[in-house]
């Protein structure tokens, strides 16, 4: 729980042992002029206590007061001007819940049964220097003078302390009582600090620690996705603590970030939370976390209402979270619908009974605590008051009034919340006594394989048994202590539930644990919460709203991680979550998607069947081929004409099937580039025109070879050129161009490629030439061979006939020498597709400019002029000159 009183400093130190200091020290002397050795109490503190006989005593210390006046800090001050103020029925409830967890013990057969437990319960008035002085004389003893053993030796006064209920009080009282290895289990205390074993040794818990506590609202933040949160915090070693604790624990969970931390204080500073509250106003956090006590709420509530601050998502620590006299409708347009932390509510059978019969017994004046609670509730005064005590005033109480017909919250057991950890408290103790008394000499722990028993038990030992304690309440709770004393952590979640008719009720919306086996376990109950906002939904509190899907986070310089910009991915990569730190690049075959939230497969680009261009060079190349057979049909089919024997038929004919090729293989560069078709394509690309061209050059040299011929004495020159070697030279040349394309196939084979320079959302298909020299050389040798035939052709340009063919050679070469070397800039400069485009539309220029040169006229005469296709026509000419 919060801490109550100043802070745990050097100052308030100095204070408490100064002030113990003045109200005497507990420290035995022992008295050698007796007759009998005694030990002694140098002074008594002046107490306010009840106490129980019985063979081991408990001690408790509990808040039955909230409030006490200190005396004149003077030397001549006596300790017994101490006075306690301001009555707590819930924190007598507390005392008396112990009273009955030790009766009960007392009954039950099986859990001590030679035992008998008693106690001594004593008030801290919420004082730290009272609280302190309580813890001393529970370790040492009330009585000012008993016999012990001569050397002072002897069972002590008290086994265990149950409490204190608040973090300071029990850190300076576990200092010293610590160093006796004294067992203090604490019903209330929830710093984490008292975690330390190294400093507090005997300190158990019966409540989780604040690390927990902090866990847990740092799983209820992740849960609603809350990443923006304000943090309010008391001006002590539980706020101070929790402050550290929280801002450490939210780093590594990586769970939010916290807009703002600001410290309560303590007593009256309307400036300090006039200042808070603006800060709550204008941060855009619409979540405050406040772990602090009832009182820092209640004064900085005062000013929330003032300010009219409205709309924000109130966290409660333990310390608040049942506070009742925040719960009303004057507050609760404000603290509606708070999510808090809460003790484990449990259920004590038979606890409200053993409360109601709570009597003032006017015979035993150690009773003070029932008499003030009498007095208190009843409004009536003992004659005389008890010492120590407050006079209540008012009419004499006879100890007969009837608790049953007046209304007091103490008999409210409906909310059992620190008394069920002060009944575990008291439990846990007497297990741990009872497994110890359980022990079978000569198998015990301690030295020699001994067992404690109660006539030399030592505090330590009976703390040796309290760490290994495990046992179920009724309730079904688990009780056990780990390496640090701290029990397994349990906490309810409520909800402060602001009914129509303008009541509160406080409910139970989950809980949230620690298990040996599973770890922390938050359940939730979402849809039984009720949130205090229009919508009737969780509230949005973040720095920056999420990043969706297509964006990453891009931290703010200078703010907190949770503050960032979302910045959308690059080209190429993607984020298919929510607030991605980064981008991922997208494979590489697939890119970003328009919303760069996930990848598609990228678009594929190459000369297909299927698009315009495609199609068109397809058609343009099968129409080609077409009008080729067409044409060798029809020279097949008037074979024995002049005009197809003057023209050297089988010469023609293969010129004719190299053009169907030259048309056909154009196909090859349409299409998706595989492997075969990149290696086949330029092959027989090369071969086609070389054999195309081989047959052209060796018809000019035919044509001059007759000329030359005609001639006298020229005769000789025809041995040359019979059927035999033109067919020898066509195959000559058209080998060396295959020889060359076999030679580059092997040495640095054309192969298809993915490129993706020229576009990066899309691949390009395209067959990469392997070798430049191999390509240039394949090019440089039709190059060669149609130069060769068109110089030839032109020398024979002027021969005297009447259908010279060395005019046609001469205008088909023309047209080929420029389409090619029209290609070679154009190749180049061309991207993907297009590079196979204009091959192809090069191959079938100058296959057309072929066919029509070479074959168009002849065509013309042997279809639509029949009367020229005869031997004195076309010889007509020459005939005539001669």
């Amino acid at each position: 729980m919060a801490v109550m009183g100043a802070n745990l400093n050097t100052f308030s130190l100095l204070y408490v042992y100064l002030m113990l200091l003045l109200f005497s020290s507990t420290f035995f002397t022992s008295e050698s002029s007796s007759l009998f050795s005694t030990c002694k109490l140098r002074r008594q503190f002046y107490l306010n206590g009840m106490h129980k006989p019985g063979d081991v005593i408990l001690g408790g210390l509990f808040e039955v007061h909230y409030t006490s006046v200190f005396p004149e800090l003077t030397f001549t001050s006596e300790p017994n001007q101490l006075s306690c103020r301001g009555f707590d029925p819930p924190g007598f409830r507390h005392a008396m819940t112990m009273a009955f967890a030790i009766d009960e013990i007392n009954k039950n057969s099986n859990l001590l049964p030679n035992v008998t437990l008693g106690y001594s319960l004593y008030d801290n008035c919420a004082t730290l220097v009272i609280g302190f002085s309580a813890a001393l004389s529970l370790a040492s003893g009330r009585e000012e003078q008993f016999l012990f053993q001569e050397t002072c030796l002897g069972t002590p006064p008290i086994l265990g302390i149950v409490g204190d209920s608040f973090s300071t009080f029990s850190i300076a009282t576990s200092d010293v009582i610590g160093l006796f290895r004294l067992p203090i289990v604490s019903y209330f205390a929830t710093c984490s600090c008292l975690s330390d074993r190294q400093r507090f040794p005997s300190f158990f818990r019966t409540i989780p620690s604040d690390a927990f506590q902090v866990r847990a609202m740092i799983q209820i933040l992740k849960r609603f996705g809350w990443t923006w949160a304000g943090l309010l915090v008391s001006d002590d070693d539980y706020g101070l603590h929790v402050s550290r604790s929280f801002q450490s624990d939210l780093a590594q969970s990586g769970g939010g970030c916290l807009a703002y931390t600001e410290i309560l204080p303590w007593g009256d500073n309307p400036a300090e939370l006039r200042r808070i509250v603006n800060v709550m106003k204008k941060s855009t956090a619409r979540v405050v976390i406040v772990f602090a006590h009832q009182i820092h709420m209640i004064q900085l509530m005062e000013e929330v209402v003032r300010q009219n601050v409205t709309g924000l998502q109130w966290m409660a620590s333990e310390a608040w979270t049942a506070a009742a006299v925040l719960q009303t409708p004057h507050l609760m347009p404000y603290l509606g619908g708070t999510l808090g932390i809460a003790i484990r509510r449990g259920e004590i059978p038979g606890l409200r009974d053993f409360l109601s019969g709570i009597r003032p017994d006017f015979h035993d004046n150690n009773n003070n605590g029932n008499s003030l609670f009498w007095e208190y509730t009843f409004q009536c005064r003992f004659a005389p008051a008890p010492a120590g005590w407050i006079e209540a005033g008012g009419a004499l109480c006879t100890g007969d009034e009837d608790l049953e017909n007046v209304e007091t919250e103490f008999l409210d057991v409906s909310n059992l919340r620190p008394e069920y950890n002060i009944y575990k408290a008291v439990y846990a103790l007497a297990y741990a006594l009872d497994d110890m008394l359980l022990c079978e000499p000569g198998r015990g722990p301690f030295s020699g394989h001994s067992c404690a028993t109660l006539k030399t038990l030592e505090p330590w030992q009976l703390m040796y048994y309290l760490e290994k304690v495990n046992f179920t309440t009724p309730f079904g709770d688990q009780v056990s202590f780990d390496g640090n004393g701290d029990a397994l952590p349990i906490y309810d979640i409520m909800n402060w539930l602001w009914l129509p008719d303008g009541r509160t009720k406080v409910q139970n919306v989950g809980v949230v644990k620690k298990s040996p086996f599973k770890g922390e376990e938050l359940t939730l109950h979402e849809d039984k919460i009720f949130w205090n906002f229009d919508s009737k939904q969780p509230p949005r509190s973040a720095c920056s709203e999420s990043c969706p899907p297509g964006t990453r986070m891009a931290r703010k310089k200078g703010e907190p991680v949770c503050c960032f910009d979302c910045v959308p991915c690059s080209e190429g990569m993607f984020s298919n979550e929510t607030d991605s730190m980064e981008c991922i690049s997208c494979p590489e075959d697939f890119w970003s998607s328009p919303q760069r939230d996930h990848c598609v497969p990228k678009k594929t680009e190459f000369l297909s069947y299927h698009e315009p261009l495609g199609i068109c060079l397809t058609v343009t190349s099968l129409l080609g081929t077409f009008i080729c057979a067409v044409v060798l049909g029809i020279f097949i089919y008037h074979r024995s004409t002049p005009m197809v024997r003057a023209n050297n038929s089988e010469l023609s004919f293969l010129l004719l099937v190299s053009l169907k090729l030259c048309f056909l293989c154009s196909l090859l560069f349409i299409g998706r580039p595989r492997l075969w078709t990149c290696q086949l394509r330029h092959a027989a690309f090369g071969i086609s025109f070389v054999l195309c061209v081989s047959c052209i050059l060796v018809k000019t040299m035919v044509v001059l070879a007759v000329f030359k011929a005609s001639k006298p004495g020229g005769g000789a020159s025809l041995k040359w050129f019979g059927a035999v070697q033109q067919r020898g030279t066509v195959l000559v040349l058209t080998s060396v161009q295959a020889a060359i394309c076999i030679a580059w196939l092997v040495s640095s084979s054309p192969a298809p490629h993915k490129n993706t320079q020229y576009h990066n959302d899309k691949i390009v298909y395209e067959c990469v030439i392997g070798s430049t020299i191999g390509f240039a050389v394949l090019l440089g040798y039709i190059g060669l061979l149609a130069v060769l035939s068109f110089l030839l052709a032109f020398l024979a340009r002027n021969l005297p006939d009447n259908f010279n063919e060395a005019k046609l050679i001469t205008f088909s070469m023309l047209i080929f020498c420029a389409v090619w070397v029209a290609f070679v800039p154009a190749y180049i400069s061309s991207p993907g597709k297009y590079a196979d485009a204009v091959e192809v539309f090069a191959i079938l220029a100058s296959s057309f400019g072929l066919l029509e040169a070479l074959f168009g006229p002849k065509c013309y005469i042997i279809l639509l002029r029949p009367e020229r296709n005869t031997k004195k026509a076309i010889m007509g000419r020459g005939t005539s000159k001669t």
